[in-house]
């Protein structure tokens, strides 16, 4: 299988800026689509970006003009860069990548990292 290990989450003003990186490992497989989520207290997960095989990225209303979402395929790792940070931004993110791997037979996989904190004090 594909495992995810999220990193740089943390603390800052708003306004400030965060960039997430998310690396996929595993042994044959190949990442289709790459994606971030991410999970307020007391609400459901919601999608803040995605970006497909052909670089296709997609962005929640909210993060729009403030946030990109780049992949850098021969490192199996997505990024999420934040800028102009605002205090709703403030939840757990999670890192989603799905795609094909090979154990004999291919198969498809839907994996999602363990979580990293963003806080944004105002």
């Amino acid at each position: 299988q594909v495992q995810l290990v999220e990193s740089g989450g943390g603390l800052v003003q708003a306004g400030g800026s965060l960039r997430l990186s998310c690396a996929a490992s595993g042994s044959r497989f190949v990442i289709n689509n790459m994606g971030w989520y991410r999970q307020a207290p007391g609400k459901q997960r919601e999608l803040v970006a995605s970006i497909s095989s052909t670089t296709y990225s997609n962005y929640a209303d909210s993060v729009k003009g403030r946030f990109t979402i780049s992949r850098d395929n021969a490192k199996n790792t997505v990024y999420l860069q934040m800028n102009s940070l605002k205090p709703e931004d403030t939840g757990v993110y999670y890192c989603n990548v799905d795609g094909t791997y090979y154990s004999g037979s291919y198969s498809s996989f839907d994996s999602w990292g363990q979580g990293t904190q963003v806080t944004v004090s105002s």
